[in-house]
């Protein structure tokens, strides 16, 4: 959080740093004192035997007693799982020109037309670059209702026993009594979850007034305790190359347009997105970007609460890759184009993964930001059964926030109905912090409930398993976050990432094995990755499997044979190439450290040592070279950068703005020609994926734009809470 602001947000005359000054002061001693008990082999086994590790396995109780109540709700279980139909996003139609021309303050490229507060200008407009003007959308972020399921469910304790239950007049249902889920209140794109789709090309700019609706609450729905307090958003194009005014980052709008945390209600900012690759190469370009808020401190409980968008694009030069299989690489997908100037692609379909807990009225909420008078309608700490069954959100936990119930594009455990032909899906994770494994199985009994197989606690996230399932398929990934691979992959398993996005062919005429699928089978995607905390995960394909871990999250249901047209290709973006020099510049290198802060609260998680400063650059640990340059980078250039895991037994999904990447080293090791626990390392990224007490080197550009930008950790619990530092690029 903003390390200036000592008075903003106090409650009771005591400024949030005293507050978190006074909170550390026995911080510290505590964990050195409580590590003895824990025991020394357990810490080491967890890789908690430092400083911050010591406070880690010790700060719960520290937590309960200064700030906050680690505690969670177990969600109601979904009685009948895998019965709603996967929601599949149609694309935004987008504003026409005589419509937008008579706006009050229409979107161009002069001085204050950028943002309704008139301060700002278009860095790049399309027409410098001979680009045509862009397509303009209109989105506007309003508070909306939001069922996950249609399904009854049986509301259950931790033990996974039925338990008391309540609604909004406050009423109390006995233990066993079956219910219907009331609707969450979210904050969304268009006041849907997820928001819309819009289907973007190359060459083809699309400018997107996002304009705030959040203090309409014309349904009078309680608005709960998260969210940010002041109903301000701050729009971020996951990770398109855009200029610093439309990118979304507090960097930049803590010194320029709003000046502050983010736009607040009524205003508008118009982002424009010029869908033009770095450097205008065409090695470059990418397939699947997200929109989803960043506002400063809240960016995690606003996405929590509904702001995502999903963002495809296409490559129309040559047929490439535009959503007609029957023309460049010959993808999947079988394009639609409509009048209204959008166009759909069947067969070609975004999924979007994200996990939830709803409130089970009876656990307290008890958090830092309650002290902090963020949200005083809800007189925290105290148990809500008013909120009975709607989402549960804590914005400062010890071992990170994970929910209970998968959901696909807004709905848990949906069911597809697919035809016996090839698919293309654009997966992403859109979760806080959970970190999924994806297999392809066939099941013969069926899900079970994890309750029903005398599972209790952690063990009931997911609610469903599949005991017998068994793999049946594999996929071939085609793309990453950095787009089309040089080459297809097939793989039995994958991991993803908060915010990573990863695109992949399933061929639903065979099973691995040559059979031939018929018209009924049944294939679950599953989650073999346990991750019981935001910490890490304990067991994955690539660290001691669990094979009594399978939780399935979307459920595919073989249809009639339709015509498929496409295919799978044999080779496809070639990577831009590194310099045969790159490693004279590892002794100039710029190295950062992510690390939990002994300190806790609001200077929580550190990069360097240092809590996220909007008003000043990052700068760099000493390098080989003896240097702590700053994280200041010249317009056109490209350099090494270091992100270190700091320790503690965490993982960190570490996200740099503005250009992707590429994986040169991992822990000291050249992975150029790629590394067996992370093949998507040969491919370009927008995310490092850090294992505990990873150190991982990449390359990567800062070309075309000029301005402030972010990087920080993709787990928003991290970022919201300091883990983040600014970096500029200069003429």
């Amino acid at each position: 959080m903003y390390a200036r602001d000592d008075k903003a947000g106090s409650g009771g005359g005591v400024s949030r740093r005293t507050m978190l000054r006074v909170g550390a002061v026995g911080g510290l001693g505590a964990a050195l004192t409580g590590a003895r008990g824990i025991g020394l082999p357990y810490l080491e086994e967890k890789g908690l035997l430092s400083a911050d590790g010591a406070f880690a396995a010790t700060s719960m109780s520290l937590g309960d007693l200064l700030f906050y109540v680690e505690a969670f709700p177990t969600s109601p279980l979904i009685l009948s799982p895998f019965s709603d139909a996967l929601p599949i996003p149609r694309a935004l139609a987008p504003v026409p020109k005589l419509q937008y021309s008579f706006w009050s303050k229409p979107p161009g490229p002069g001085d204050g037309q950028q943002n309704s507060l008139g301060n700002e200008r278009h860095q790049i407009w399309p027409s410098s670059i001979s680009y045509p003007d862009p397509i303009v959308y209109k989105i506007d972020l309003r508070v909306a209702a939001h069922s996950f399921t249609s399904s009854q469910v049986l509301p259950i304790d931790a033990a996974g026993k039925p338990a008391v239950s309540f609604d909004a007049s406050g009423q109390t249902y006995a233990p066993g009594t079956v219910r219907t889920l009331p609707a969450s209140t979210i904050y969304g794109f268009n006041g849907t979850f997820p928001g819309p789709r819009i289907n973007a090309e190359y060459g083809k700019p699309v400018l997107v007034r996002f304009e705030n609706h959040l203090h309409d609450n014309v349904l009078g729905l309680d608005r709960q305790d998260f969210g940010a307090p002041d109903w301000s958003f701050l729009t971020h194009l996951h990770n398109g190359h855009t200029a610093p005014e439309s990118d979304g980052n507090p960097h930049y709008c803590m010194n320029y347009g709003p000046k502050s945390l983010g736009y607040g209600p009524g205003t508008f900012c118009d982002n424009l997105y010029l869908n033009w690759p770095a450097g205008g190469d065409d090695r470059e370009k990418q397939s699947f970007f997200w929109f989803h808020d960043h506002r400063m401190d809240h960016t995690g409980s606003n996405v929590y609460k509904g702001m995502v968008g999903l963002y495809p694009i296409y490559d129309p030069k040559n047929g490439l890759d535009m959503g007609d299989e029957t023309r460049g690489y010959r993808l999947p997908g079988v394009r639609t184009n409509h009048a209204d100037g959008s166009f759909d692609v069947d067969y070609d379909v975004p999924l979007a993964f994200y996990d939830c807990r709803l409130d089970d009225g009876v656990t307290t909420h008890k958090d830092m930001h309650d002290g902090l008078g963020e949200f005083p309608a809800a007189k925290n700490p105290a148990a809500h059964p008013e909120w009975w069954g709607k989402t549960f959100f804590k914005h400062f936990p010890n071992h990170g926030f994970v929910g209970d119930i998968f959901t696909v594009n807004g709905t848990a455990y949906p069911v597809m109905e697919v035809k016996r032909r090839k698919y293309r899906f654009r997966f992403l994770d859109a979760s806080i912090a959970r970190i999924y494994e994806f297999k392809l199985m066939s099941s013969t009994k069926g899900p079970q409930s994890a309750a029903s197989l005398g599972y209790q606690g952690d063990e009931l996230e997911g609610q469903y398993r599949i005991p017998d399932g068994q793999q049946c398929m594999r996929f071939t990934q085609i793309a990453s976050d950095g787009g089309l691979l040089p080459w297809p992959i097939k793989r039995d398993s994958f991991e993803l990432w908060p915010a990573k996005r990863r695109e992949v062919i399933i061929d639903f005429t065979k099973y691995q094995d040559g059979t031939p699928t018929t018209k009924g089978d049944v294939i679950y995607l599953t989650d073999v990755l346990k991750m019981p905390n935001g910490r890490m995960w304990t067991n994955s394909s690539r660290f001691s499997p669990d094979p009594n871990y399978k939780v399935p999250v979307l459920k595919f249901v073989i249809g009639d044979s339709a015509p498929d047209n496409s295919r799978i290709p044999t080779a496809m973006r070639p990577l831009p190439p590194l310099p045969s020099n790159w490693q004279s510049l590892l002794d100039n290198r710029l190295i950062f450290e992510v690390e939990r802060g002994s300190g806790g609260g609001e200077v929580e998680w550190l990069i360097n040592g240092r809590p996220f400063d909007p008003t000043t650059n990052g700068t760099s640990l000493k390098n080989p070279a003896g240097a702590t340059p700053l994280a200041q980078q010249k317009k056109n250039s490209f350099n090494l950068w270091e992100i270190r895991n700091g320790g503690g037994g965490w993982v960190h999904p570490f996200h740099l703005h503005m250009e992707e990447h590429r994986t040169v080293m991992r822990n000291g090791r050249n992975v150029t020609g790629g590394d067996p626990s992370h093949p998507d390392d040969r491919s370009r990224e927008d995310l490092v994926a850090l294992d505990p007490s990873e150190s991982v080197i990449v390359y990567r550009g800062f070309r075309d734009f000029t301005g402030h930008y972010v990087a920080h950790c993709h787990n928003l619990a991290h970022e919201d809470h300091a883990m983040m530092f600014g970096w500029e690029i200069v003429p």
